[in-house]
């Protein structure tokens, strides 16, 4: 069973390991929405993402960047 949109901590975990130091306030929703689809382990229905569940991402990513930064 993989990924779906309302596992945003997950979700945040991998896009974390796949991009490295990358700020994620610096993504655009589009291509936060694109990389998530493109994750091998993602399988939920591309249509049923919605702001809210992108900004939750995005917010999950921003924490663990957070950790990350203040670790170095």
């Amino acid at each position: 069973m993989g990924l779906k949109w309302d596992q945003a901590d997950e979700i945040a975990e991998v896009l974390a390991e796949n991009h490295p130091g990358l700020n994620p306030l610096q993504v655009r929703f589009t291509d936060l929405r694109q990389w998530v689809i493109d994750l091998d382990e993602f399988d939920d229905e591309a249509d049923a993402s919605s702001e809210g569940k992108l900004e939750a991402i995005q917010m999950s990513w921003k924490e663990l960047y957070d950790e990350r930064d203040e670790d170095d």
